[in-house]
C-alpha cells in the first residue's frame, strides 16, 4: 500500500509538472507568436537533452487516453452542413489519399534505403496519418476561410483512422507480430481480403461510433443537468473508443469520430444555453491538456542520438513523405474546380505529423519480427514528425500571408489603422494626465498639450466613424464584439450577486440562463442600432420573417441593411439533425418586398420559398399561401400598425 501511495504521489508530481510547463510555453507562444504546439516540441527536447535520459511511453497511453478527447472535441465542433459541402473531397483525401501514401513512401523509402518492401510499407501507413492541429489553430487567429479549416480538419480527423486501420492492414500482411485482421491470415496477401478487411474495420467503426452518438443525444436531451450532461459526453468519447476497439474489433477512433459528429450537431438542441457553455469550455480545456501532453511526450520521447545515426535514411523518409503527400492533394483538383487552386499549397504544406505517427512508431516496440528495423522505423518516423512541426509548422504563418489567403477588403485595413490610431493617441493623453496628476508633468505643460491632442483625438474619433459607417461589415464585426463584452460583464455581476447573496440560486440560474443563451449564438448585434439612421422605426408598416440558414446570416444581413432595413435576429433550428438556422424580423415601408427578396436571393445559398399573406386591402383574399423557389431561406410577410424596438 505504501508503494502505491508513493506512485499515485509521483504521478501527480509529473502531471502537474507537465500541465505547468503547458501553460508557460503556451502563453510566451502566443507572445512570441509561434505555434504553442512547436514550443511544447522545443522544451521537450531541451528537457531530454539536459537529463540525457529518454521518455518511455506507452502508445496505449497516447492512442487510449490522449487521442479520445482530442478527435472528439475536433469532431464535436464540426457543423453538419459544413462537412456535407466537401464531405466526398475530405473522404477522398482521408482513403485514397492515405493509401497513396503509404504505398508511394513505402516504395520510395525502400528504393532509398534498401530496407525490404514490407517493412517500408509499415513506415509507410504509420507516417499517413495528418496532425494539423497547431496549423488550425493558426488557421482561426488569421482569420482563414471557414471552408478550408474543415478541409483540412475533416481530412485529419477521418485518415487518423483509416491510417491506423491500413496500419494494422500492413502489420497483418507483412506477418509482423499478432493483429488480427477480419477476412486476413498473418503473413499473406489478398486484395479483395485486404479491402473486405479495410471497409470491414473502418466502416464497422463509423457506425459504431454514429449508434452510440445517437443514443447519447437523445438521453442527453431529456435531461437539465450541465455537470451530467457534460459527463455523458464524456463516457461517450471514451466509451465508443474502447466499444469500438476493444470489444468489437473495429476502428475505434474512427468510432470516436461520428460520434463527436452526430453528437456535436445533435446533442447541443437538447441543452440549456448554460449547459452548451459548460460542455464547451470542458471540452476546449481537456482537448488543450491532452495536446500539450501529447506534444511534451514527441519532445520527450525522441532520442536526438539516434536520429543522427539515421540522418541519411531519415533525409529520404522526409522527401518520400513530402512527395507522397503532393500526390495525395494536388490530384484533387480534377475532382473539383470551385477551390481555389492556392489553397491546394495550403493544404498540401499543412499536413503534418504528430500523436498519431508516435503512438503507432512506438507501437513497434512490442511488435515481434522487426528485428534490428524497429530503431530505424521509430528514427524515420520522430525525423518525420520533427521536420513537420518545426518546418512547416513555423512556416505556415508565412506562407498563409504570402498566399494572401485571409483578404482584408480597404476598409477593413483603413479601419484597423484609425483604430490603431486613435487607440494609440488616446493610451498617450491618458499617460501624460497620470504623469501631470502626480508631478512629473507641470500644470502649464499640461494646459498647453491637452487641448492640442483632446483635438487630435477627437479628429481620430471622426476618421474612425466614417471608415466604420461606410462599410457594413466593419460595424457588424465591432458591433458582436462590444455585445459579447456586455454580456459576459453581466454575467460576472449576476455571479457577484449570487455570491452576495442578493439574488436567489434559481433567480441566478434563470438570469445567466438568458444571458448564456445570447453567448451561444454565433454572431451577435445590438437588434436597435442595425437599420440606417434614415429609417425610423415608426416608418415600420410591415414585418418580414426570414428563416436563413446560420452560414448565410453574416451576408443576408450586410445586404439588407444596405437597404436601410431594420433588422433583429433571434436563434431557431429544423431540419436534419436539427441543424441550426436563424430567423430574421425584418421590419420595412410598404414597397420594398421585391427589393428584400432580390437580396435575400443573391446572399443566401440554399434553397428559399417565400410565403406572403395577402394584403389588408387585397379585394381576393388567398386561400393558401403562395410559394416561389428563390434559393436560401423561408420568407413571411405580415402587416403591421405599430412597430416598437427594445
Amino acid at each position: 500500500m505504501e508503494e502505491l501511495g508513493v506512485s499515485v504521489i509521483f504521478v501527480e508530481e509529473v502531471i502537474i509538472f507537465l500541465l505547468l510547463v503547458a501553460a508557460t510555453v503556451s502563453v510566451t507562444a502566443r507572445w512570441l507568436r509561434i505555434p504553442y504546439t512547436v514550443g511544447l516540441v522545443l522544451i521537450g527536447l531541451a528537457l531530454t537533452t539536459v537529463t540525457r535520459s529518454i521518455v518511455q511511453v506507452s502508445p496505449e497511453i497516447i492512442l487510449v487516453l490522449l487521442i479520445p478527447p482530442l478527435v472528439f472535441e475536433a469532431a464535436f465542433h464540426v457543423r453538419f452542413e459544413d462537412l456535407k459541402r466537401d464531405f466526398w473531397l475530405i473522404l477522398l483525401l482521408a482513403v485514397p489519399g492515405v493509401i497513396i501514401t503509404t504505398l508511394l513512401v513505402g516504395w520510395m523509402v525502400s528504393g532509398g534505403t534498401g530496407l525490404e518492401f514490407k517493412y517500408a510499407l509499415i513506415f509507410g501507413a504509420l507516417i499517413a496519418a495528418t496532425d494539423p492541429v497547431s496549423v488550425v489553430s493558426l488557421f482561426r487567429r488569421l482569420g482563414v476561410p471557414k471552408r478550408l479549416q474543415v478541409l483540412l480538419e475533416g481530412e485529419s480527423l477521418f485518415n487518423d483512422g483509416t491510417a491506423i486501420v491500413m496500419f494494422s492492414l500492413v502489420l497483418a500482411i507483412a506477418g509482423v507480430g499478432w493483429v488480427e485482421m477480419p477476412f486476413l491470415e498473418p503473413g499473406q496477401f489478398s486484395l479483395v481480403n485486404s479491402v473486405a478487411a479495410f471497409l470491414m474495420v473502418a466502416g464497422g467503426g463509423t457506425l459504431v461510433g454514429t449508434i452510440l452518438g445517437m443514443v447519447f443525444s437523445h438521453i442527453i436531451g431529456r435531461i437539465d443537468d450541465a455537470l451530467v450532461e457534460t459527463t455523458l459526453t464524456t463516457v461517450l468519447a471514451f466509451g465508443a473508443y474502447l466499444v469500438a476497439e476493444e470489444i468489437l474489433g473495429v476502428s475505434g477512433v474512427l468510432a470516436v469520430v461520428a460520434a463527436g459528429i452526430v453528437n456535436g450537431n445533435v446533442g447541443p438542441r437538447g441543452m440549456s444555453a448554460t449547459t452548451r457553455v459548460v460542455v464547451f469550455n470542458f471540452w476546449e480545456y481537456l482537448a488543450f491538456v491532452a495536446n500539450s501532453i501529447i506534444f511534451l511526450l514527441i519532445g520527450l520521447t525522441i532520442d536526438v542520438r539516434v536520429m543522427i545515426d539515421n540522418w541519411q535514411a531519415i533525409g529520404i523518409a522526409i522527401l518520400a513523405v513530402l512527395i507522397a503527400r503532393a500526390a495525395g492533394t494536388y490530384w484533387l483538383g480534377l475532382f473539383t474546380h470551385d477551390i481555389p487552386k492556392k489553397w491546394n499549397h495550403i493544404l498540401y504544406w499543412g499536413g503534418l505529423r504528430g500523436a498519431i505517427a508516435l503512438a503507432l512508431a512506438l507501437s513497434l516496440s512490442n511488435k515481434s519480427g522487426l528485428g534490428d528495423h524497429i530503431n530505424l522505423l521509430q528514427a524515420m518516423a520522430f525525423g518525420v514528425v520533427l521536420f513537420t512541426l518545426l518546418v512547416q509548422g513555423f512556416s505556415m504563418d508565412w506562407l498563409v500571408k504570402k498566399l494572401r489567403i485571409v483578404k482584408h477588403s480597404n476598409f477593413q485595413e483603413e479601419y484597423e489603422r484609425r483604430h490603431a490610431r486613435f487607440v494609440a493617441g488616446r493610451a498617450a493623453f491618458d499617460y501624460l494626465q497620470r504623469m501631470n496628476q502626480q508631478g512629473l508633468i507641470s500644470e502649464h505643460t499640461w494646459q498647453r498639450l491637452s487641448p492640442i491632442m483632446k483635438k487630435q483625438n477627437a479628429v481620430l474619433v471622426d476618421a474612425v466613424k466614417d471608415v466604420i459607417i461606410s462599410d457594413p461589415t466593419v460595424e457588424l464585426e465591432e458591433l458582436d464584439t462590444a455585445r459579447r463584452e456586455a454580456l459576459r460583464a453581466q454575467r460576472s455581476a449576476l455571479t457577484g450577486l449570487l455570491r452576495d447573496g442578493v439574488i436567489s440560486e434559481e433567480t441566478y440560474s434563470q438570469l445567466v440562463g438568458e444571458v448564456d443563451m445570447a453567448l451561444t449564438e454565433s454572431n451577435l448585434a445590438w437588434p436597435e442600432l442595425i437599420h440606417s439612421n434614415n429609417f425610423p422605426a415608426g416608418a415600420v408598416k410591415r414585418l418580414m420573417a426570414v428563416v436563413i440558414q446560420e452560414q448565410d446570416t453574416n451576408s443576408a444581413i450586410h445586404a439588407l441593411i444596405k437597404l436601410g432595413v431594420s433588422v433583429s435576429r433571434l436563434p431557431s433550428t429544423g431540419g436534419f439533425l436539427s441543424r441550426r438556422n436563424i430567423t430574421l424580423l425584418i421590419g420595412f415601408s410598404k414597397g420594398l418586398e421585391n427589393a428584400i427578396v432580390k437580396s435575400l436571393e443573391k446572399s443566401c445559398r440554399q434553397r428559399m420559398e417565400f410565403v406572403s399573406t395577402p394584403l389588408r386591402n387585397s379585394p381576393v383574399p388567398l386561400p393558401m399561401p403562395t410559394r416561389i423557389n428563390v434559393g436560401g431561406a423561408t420568407i413571411f410577410v405580415f402587416d403591421v400598425e405599430v412597430y416598437d424596438e427594445f
